[in-house]
């Protein structure tokens, strides 16, 4: 009967503090949930909740708006993870909507409830909060600083890569005082970095965070910083193909670049900006001259790649699991020949479909090779440097998320006729 009065044609009811009481002490857990989860519930019932046996009635009381300060401080300290989770999640959705002088000490509660997830034992807890508040403008600062400077990647790296309120100042502090592993290439993704921060970025010599670094078109870089770079990145490989693929280089910059990097990776250099004769000329003299010198960083390697795909081919072992240790390597020369054989498409419209950056067609092009969905998106973001806001995912997880017709049309901007 109290259910009825409580629930009555599905929707949330008005209930007596006499019968919220009944309600509480229920043995039936869905008595006690329906309970948590009713908005005009009393604060105190709901504070009475907190200490409910089961996890499941303590999450919709967390995950509850109207669950009182002193509810929320509890159940912040929870011992089941589910429930504090649930409980960040709410507190950073309310955070925007605490503003005014009537909701002040209302948003002053919350930070402390705030506060106290963000030091949680869990990683997790921490993570949610981070990409919860990442682009926040009314975030508490204290709050962001700290997950900035969390001791896990997973925390730290959305607030490094997007937070409004980190400013240049901030950056420098953190990066001085030691960034945790892995995340310093989130700084280096950040929308229109200082030259001062980048500065601090290719100073640490930290090979992801460089190669993020060359490849965020906003970076502001100084022209001596750069020159850092491909010192740097001379003797290392893995930053060749970001340094290549840097837009705003200097032709003084793509002449040093082409004395060490491989031919292919000239022969994209000169293809994607718009050089003179002269100059194309020039870089790709740079290569064959390496090539009669011996050097092995040179069109030999990318030949032995070629042949390698071709015999795989001829053999019946280019397939998923080849192409895949070739994309997670970087071999972009077998990759090209590969997707070739693959596909029925000479190397050249390959080549040019994977320099086009365009998430669609080289998905299509991954499609047309019988290439699983996984792959193409790996195939997109580490061989086709397709910005991350603009790759193509899969459908329901797996699956291509175009028809053949469409895939068609993708690549027939790219017709051989």
């Amino acid at each position: 009967m109290i259910l009825g009065k409580l629930f009555g044609l599905g929707k949330a009811k008005e209930i007596s503090y006499e019968d919220s009481k009944l309600l509480a002490k229920s043995n039936k857990m869905k008595d006690r949930k329906k309970l948590a989860a009713n908005p005009s519930a009393k604060a105190e019932v709901l504070y009475y909740l907190t200490e409910d046996s089961s996890p499941e009635v303590r999450k919709v009381v967390a995950k509850n708006e109207n669950t009182p300060h002193q509810a929320n401080s509890i159940l912040a300290r929870d011992k089941d993870t589910d429930v504090r989770s649930e409980l960040a999640r709410k507190i950073c959705k309310l955070l925007p909507s605490l503003s005014g002088d009537e909701a002040l000490q209302i948003r002053e509660q919350t930070i402390e409830v705030l506060e106290v997830l963000a030091e949680d034992q869990l990683p997790a807890i921490r993570a949610i909060l981070s990409e919860s508040l990442k682009e926040s403008l009314i975030a508490p600062k204290h709050v962001i600083m700290a997950l900035a400077k969390d001791a896990e990647e997973i925390v730290a790296s959305p607030v490094l890569e997007y937070s409004p309120l980190l400013s240049e100042t901030d950056l420098l502090e953190i990066i001085a005082s030691g960034v945790v592993a892995g995340a310093l290439p989130a700084i280096a993704r950040r929308d229109n970095l200082a030259e001062d921060v980048s500065d601090a970025v290719a100073a640490s010599l930290d090979i992801p965070a460089v190669a993020a670094l060359l490849t965020n078109k906003s970076a502001r870089v100084r022209e001596e910083t750069l020159d850092q770079m491909i010192n740097q990145a001379e003797g290392i490989e893995a930053l060749h193909e970001p340094l290549v693929m840097r837009v705003d280089l200097s032709i003084r910059a793509m002449r040093r670049i082409a004395g060490f990097v491989a031919a292919s990776l000239v022969e994209k250099l000169v293809e994607k900006n718009s050089l003179s004769p002269d100059i194309e000329n020039e870089l790709k003299k740079k290569v064959r001259d390496r090539i009669e010198d011996g050097d092995s960083l040179s069109g030999e390697e990318d030949i032995k790649a070629e042949k390698r795909a071709k015999k795989m081919w001829s053999s019946g072992r280019l397939n998923e699991e080849t192409m895949l240790e070739a994309v997670t390597n970087r071999e972009l020369i077998f990759v090209q020949m590969g997707l070739g054989l693959m596909t029925g498409l000479n190397p050249g419209t390959v080549r040019a479909i994977l320099n086009s950056r365009k998430a669609k067609v080289v998905t299509a092009l991954c499609w047309k090779a019988g290439l699983s969905m996984r792959l193409a998106i790996k195939m997109q973001t580490e061989i086709a440097h397709v910005p991350p806001r603009e790759v193509v995912n899969a459908r329901d997880g797996v699956e291509y998320p175009f028809d053949e017709k469409d895939m068609d049309w993708q690549l027939s901007f790219f017709s051989e006729d």
